[in-house]
């Protein structure tokens, strides 16, 4: 439903010539919803002038894109128009070309007044390009372009100095954008338009190239660290961290595939080990923190027992952890804060099964997402994890794909589900009584890789739904797509 204000607002915009030359005469207090209303319907002549004549010091995308009173339509959780962000731009770089208003100037002027452009939080869902939209990483090069072309430009241009602007942005870099991307911060620095990283995604990017790029960021701006498919090692790992390290605003830090053979450990692995310990115990404000398959058997206490402040998002898949891992992190502080758990991957069936539910009974209090994926759980677990997985009250997000369950073991967890009452999403395996000739107990690549019978499915997937159905809660979302993007971000809980 939209507010008459909102549809009075659409109707102005739609002869865009005339909406510019009413800009200077309509209250300021219009100008977030003209912006949404533009970035909605693509109006980029508007879009572009209000940019350009942005009365707040503060534009942000996070609160102009939102749901809001006039609106009820999330604009951050789509991705974003090629033709409004190139709008935005545009207008950014009119606005940079303005100069700073001398005395002669009206005082009320609503011109120059933008000095901070907020530009993250859009989505980035990772489906193939859709050529009307931009992805994170189309955004990260269109601002880029406009920090390089600033600086080339920016020493032609006589008169008094343009005013400054910083762009807040995610930044996504890999092997084909490095260079870009390096050459934009640098251009930034003493430029009128100043870069300023949030939260950074790096993927296979060499070592060295990672260090350059952390030494480029601001460290008052920086939440977030993420490098993914890099293979660190151990080695690669204790170059990288003191430079991670210098971030002591940093919140969030994924770190992915740090191998050290614990069976048979080297002199110079066990320095290098302890030397990343050492940087970890640095950090004052950090609260999450992602380890995927990274080989941590039996040395989770040291890992944890560093950190400054308890952890309330920790992300372990593929970690091979042992029930002394478990044991510890269940008595560590850390657990009475958790608000994201993810043991993925890790075998909780045998020894390490009381372990875990002794860890979710400490974690019981706070944890919102429970992420539990292939860790070969079938009924006889589940059913006897039941008890303390239902009193997790405020859980909202429980992920159990790729576990060996059967329709009786789903149907056991939605009844006892019943009294959770935040929970809005459950993605469950595909039921064993749904394969033919599955071995037992099954592996979890057979899980994922062997044809189901569809018919039976269907009639699996409408009892489900009857079920939901006749408890009142249709609004629970239970399915089988684990690429639905279904998993929140931390930083979204």
């Amino acid at each position: 439903m939209h507010t008459l204000v909102f549809l009075s607002t659409r109707q102005v915009l739609q002869c865009q010539p005339a909406a510019c030359q009413a800009l200077p005469l309509l209250p300021r207090e219009l100008f977030p919803l003209l912006f949404k209303v533009a970035f909605m319907d693509k109006k980029t002549v508007v879009l572009r002038e209000l940019v350009h004549t942005w009365p707040f010091p503060l534009l942000s995308f996070q609160q102009l894109l939102q749901e809001c009173a006039h609106c009820s339509r999330a604009l951050l959780q789509e991705r974003p128009s090629t033709e409004s962000m190139q709008a935005v731009i545009l207008g950014l770089t009119a606005r940079l070309h303005t100069p700073e208003p001398g005395a002669s100037t009206q005082p009320l002027c609503r011109k120059h007044v933008l000095r901070v452009l907020d530009m993250t939080g859009l989505l980035d869902d990772g489906v193939e390009q859709d050529p009307g939209t931009m992805s994170m990483w189309d955004c990260t090069a269109a601002v880029a372009r406009t920090c390089i072309a600033q600086q080339q430009g920016g020493a032609a241009e006589p008169g008094p100095a343009p005013v400054p602007v910083e762009v807040r942005v995610d930044l996504r870099v890999n092997r084909a954008s490095y260079a870009f991307l390096r050459e934009a911060l640098r251009s930034s620095v003493g430029s009128p338009l100043r870069l300023c990283c949030r939260d950074l995604r790096a993927e296979d990017l060499p070592m060295r190239n990672t260090v350059a790029l952390l030494q480029l960021l601001d460290a008052g701006c920086l939440r977030r660290v993420d490098l993914r498919f890099n293979n660190l090692g151990l080695r690669g790992l204790s170059v990288i961290i003191p430079h991670v390290a210098r971030f002591q605003h940093l919140a969030s830090l994924r770190l992915h595939y740090v191998h050290g053979d614990s069976r048979q450990p080297s002199v110079d692995g066990e320095d290098n080990f302890r030397y990343f310990l050492a940087q970890m115990g640095r950090f004052t404000c950090l609260r999450e923190l992602s380890m995927g398959s990274s080989l941590l058997s039996g040395r989770l206490d040291q890992l944890l027992s560093t950190l400054q402040s308890p952890l309330e998002s920790l992300e372990l898949a593929f970690c091979a952890l042992l029930p002394e891992d478990l044991r510890f992190l269940a008595r560590s502080p850390h657990a009475a804060h958790l608000k994201k758990l993810d043991l993925s991957g890790n075998d909780l069936s045998g020894s390490q099964l009381a372990p875990f539910q002794g860890l979710l009974q400490a974690s019981a209090a706070t944890l919102l997402h429970l992420e539990l994926t292939e860790c070969q759980l079938a009924d006889t677990q589940l059913l006897a994890t039941l008890p303390i997985l239902t009193q997790c009250a405020s859980l909202r997000y429980l992920g159990l794909y790729g576990n060996p369950l059967s329709m009786t073991g789903l149907k056991e967890l939605l009844r006892d589900s019943a009294a959770q009452a935040e929970l809005r999403t459950v993605v469950h395996p595909f039921p064993v009584d749904c394969y033919e000739g599955l071995p037992w107990p099954p592996p979890a690549s057979v899980l994922l890789e062997a044809s189901i019978n569809e018919e039976k499915f269907a009639r699996v997937e409408a009892e489900l739904h009857q079920l939901l159905l006749a408890s009142g809660r249709a609004h629970v979302l239970w399915t089988t797509d684990i690429y639905g993007r279904l998993a929140a971000d931390y930083f979204s809980l």
